[in-house]
């Protein structure tokens, strides 16, 4: 649990509205004590973690070998139940796409401050949401990070500054569609279910899908401050891309991993409520985001869920030929996301409302 350190910082929560301009303060030496966690002790990294990550190469999943198309699938499936993370390669955007939308996100948090307040409105759902931390009206102790999100689909929202953020964000979007979208049609014959029946179930032809930019700015107490806390996410798939900075751990067996990405690797984490479809044979992945004091890092996560109204309970199909109960109550994506979204973000402490 975050504890603030009550010696560190001067400055006061209410006069800061982004951990960037924090940052850049020049007799910033310390954090101020409501950016302050303190770690769990108990908490251990595992220690040789970077072979054991599981590897999908996406190009096998539609492959017209039989024997390669099962072995992707079975390895999916292995990855999905046994880590809830994984890397792709070979999945069809091109390097130039990740390094431009990288960029150009980079591009928006360098716009000066007095242009930002536009984006920062106070519903949680609105399209368009720039702001610092996760939610600091719950928050006690802030993140140190920034961050843009914006719908992009099935309607799609951008802001209209940097020029060029509209059409690099959009190409990258329709692109991460098309991957997750071979993905749960992996997923789907991995659960002996028709893809029809998923599509059917969870309104996959108007998925809501929300582009999330992250800016960790350098830190000068990297050992007390924290990117992101624990968490598992809302949806289906999360796919990440970052520059080339270190700062994601996901836990697994109960030890903390941390993750270096192989190059041009998309990494993708199960998420909320593909655990619910699956009714529990997928768990969604617990991670968390690290700060440094050398470099900025920046991510960009795209989570890809159900459509906004769709009511998410385990798939009636696999159910009935498993011959179980369901251990999720049934709930519509976009209430789980109000209710996400405008707590105070703890661990999978959302999902377990609606664990039976």
């Amino acid at each position: 649990m975050a504890e603030t350190s009550p010696q560190l910082g001067q400055h006061s929560a209410a006069s800061i509205t982004c951990v960037k301009k924090l940052a850049e303060s020049p007799d910033l030496d310390s954090i101020p004590s409501y950016y302050a966690y303190y770690t769990n002790p108990a908490e251990t990294m595992a220690s040789d973690p970077h072979d054991s990550i599981p590897i999908i190469d996406l190009s096998l999943l539609s492959s017209d070998n039989p024997d390669h198309r099962s072995k992707a699938i079975h390895d999916l499936d292995k990855a999905c139940e046994e880590w809830g993370f994984f890397m792709v390669v070979n999945h069809g955007i091109p390097e130039q796409l990740m390094r431009d939308v990288i960029d150009v996100t980079n591009e928006f948090f360098n716009l000066p401050e007095e242009e930002k307040p536009e984006f920062q409105p106070e519903n949680v759902l609105e399209p368009i949401r720039y702001g610092t931390s996760f939610n600091t009206a719950k928050e006690k102790v802030f993140w140190w990070r920034d961050f843009l999100k914006v719908c992009v689909h099935p309607e799609f929202h951008c802001p209209h500054k940097p020029q060029s953020l509209k059409e690099v964000v959009m190409e990258y979007c329709k692109k991460s569609r098309q991957v997750v979208r071979k993905l749960l049609k992996g997923v789907s014959e991995s659960l002996g279910i028709e893809e029809s029946e998923m599509e059917k179930c969870l309104g996959l032809d108007s998925s809501l899908q929300i582009f999330a930019a992250n800016l960790y700015p350098r830190c000068p107490n990297p050992d007390v401050a924290v990117g992101v806390a624990p968490h598992s996410d809302h949806g289906l798939f999360t796919l990440l891309i970052q520059n080339q900075v270190a700062g994601l751990h996901i836990q697994h067996k109960g030890k903390w991993v941390h993750v270096n990405p192989l190059p041009n690797s998309i990494l993708v984490n199960t998420a909320d409520h593909l655990e619910i479809f699956s009714n529990g044979k997928y768990k969604s992945v617990l991670h968390r985001a690290v700060v440094n004091n050398m470099k900025a890092r920046i991510s960009i996560a795209v989570a890809n869920g159900p459509s906004a109204d769709t009511v998410v309970s385990p798939a009636p199909h696999l159910l009935k030929t498993q011959g179980c109960r369901p251990a999720y109550v049934p709930m519509k994506y976009k209430d789980y996301l109000l209710t996400q979204q405008g707590s105070q973000l703890n661990g999978k402490s959302i999902l377990r409302r609606v664990q039976i």
